[in-house]
């Protein structure tokens, strides 16, 4: 099938072509993002246990959160580069997989017993995680802009299977990881080799016509270069950025020492498991509906609402007595909807302020800054609970997300921006 519009094989006429791609460009995203879904589940849920369990000490446990996040930032780089110049199926299929290989190490790390081997596996693992974030500009390459978001809700919300899935199968992968001679702790890291593999390989298979390749394609067709840059980064890039940096650091912090704190409290591991899964779960399986507010509400309005969300959990978080299951699963969920919130409405405005010719160069470079705030958010979270408590941390997190919202006042006065045309 011909990819230049006008040249449509078929009786539809030649505009059919990029609606009927995107379908076929999403179908793709979609199974992809399930496998990686379960890959990232497992460094969220075990990494500080395992950490704590081959290290010692509670200060270390949020270590492993700042070092994968450290590696998906740079792998956000990579990605981002490799995509603007060979497309988004090569750039996600080489990222998902290099995040297999690191998961794999984790493993081979944990037989062992080696720090070391286990440190830089971490930092290779953290490509998975990069590469499951830069999957949902996949779904809004050829979207119209009044879709944008709601392309984006729809990637999104597929992870929510395999993320999902993930935590609640640590009995059974521990099991399993008992009987290949692994540390329990280790058998999530098994599950997310095979996973971020599975998804590698379906991208590089199925994503074929290439979204991004297709769609500066037509951006060309339509829109004659001007060869005339200004050099200046665009303002909804930057609150895009903002929006999205104070999001994850705030979620990261938050999520990272959860699980120790609850195992202070002699909560089990499926206890964990269970409350993980529901934050993960808040964080993507709303996405449809939050799409569809930020293509029709507006970005700004639905970046403030993160912010307010994620106060919510953070004083929730503070307030809930450490062993009540129901008060950590309640914070932990809204901290899930609040970042999920900022996630998909900060998407959107990178989006609207980049063209094809660069946009997956931007998107690398803004997934860069997320990774790098996840990673600050992760490590210093242990250090700050160690110095003082959980409570201090959670109502910490909430009052920095709170900055969102003179960020958002400065943008939106001057330019009134609301829901996309």
């Amino acid at each position: 099938m011909s990819l230049t519009p006008g040249q449509d094989d078929g009786p539809r006429p030649p505009v059919a072509l990029p609606a009927e791609l995107q379908r076929r460009t999403l179908t793709v995203v979609i199974v992809s993002q399930m496998f990686g879904g379960a890959g990232l589940a497992a460094g969220v849920t075990v990494g500080g246990l395992l950490a704590q369990d081959m290290l010692g000490g509670e200060g270390v446990a949020g270590l492993p959160s700042g070092l994968f996040t450290l590696g998906s930032a740079a792998a956000a780089f990579t990605v981002g580069r490799y995509s603007q110049v060979a497309g988004r199926r090569r750039g996600l299929a080489s990222g998902f997989l290099v995040g297999a290989l690191g998961a794999a190490g984790i493993v081979l790390a944990a037989v062992l017993d080696n720090p070391p081997l286990f440190f830089l596996a971490l930092i290779v693992y953290g490509s998975g995680t990069a590469t499951n974030l830069q999957a949902r500009y996949a779904g809004t390459d050829l979207a119209s802009p009044a879709g944008r978001a709601t392309a984006v809700s729809l990637a999104m919300v597929a992870t929510t299977f395999g993320a999902v899935a993930g935590p609640n199968l640590i009995g059974p992968l521990g099991d399993l990881a008992d009987a290949l001679g692994v540390p329990r702790l280790a058998g999530p890291f098994l599950l997310a080799t095979v996973a971020y593999g599975l998804a590698g390989l379906f991208l590089f298979a199925f994503l074929r016509p290439d979204p991004l390749l297709v769609a500066r394609g037509l951006h060309a067709e339509t829109v004659p270069t001007s060869g005339h840059r200004t050099g200046r980064v665009p303002a909804g890039v930057v609150i895009g950025a903002t929006v999205m940096v104070l999001t994850q650091c705030t979620m990261t912090a938050l999520m990272t020492m959860t699980p120790i704190h609850m195992r202070q409290h002699h909560h089990a591991l499926g206890q964990v498991g269970l409350v993980i899964s529901l934050h993960i779960a808040a964080m993507y399986f709303p996405s449809l509906i939050t799409g569809r507010l930020v293509d029709k509400v507006g970005r700004i309005p639905m970046a403030v609402a993160a912010a307010g969300t994620l106060l919510a959990a953070g004083i929730t978080g503070a307030l809930a007595p450490g062993d009540s299951l129901g008060g950590m699963a309640l914070a932990l969920i809204l901290l899930g909807l609040g970042w999920n919130f900022g996630l998909i409405s900060g998407t959107a405005l990178i989006v609207d302020s980049t063209t094809p010719e660069t946009r997956a160069r931007v998107q690398g470079a803004v997934d860069v800054l997320i990774a790098l705030a996840g990673a600050g958010g992760g490590a210093l979270s242990g250090i700050v609970v160690g110095a003082t408590n959980y409570a201090t941390l959670a109502v910490g997190g909430g009052i920095l997300a709170m900055l969102l919202i003179p960020v958002a006042a400065w943008y939106s006065t001057p330019r009134r921006l609301g829901a996309v045309s």
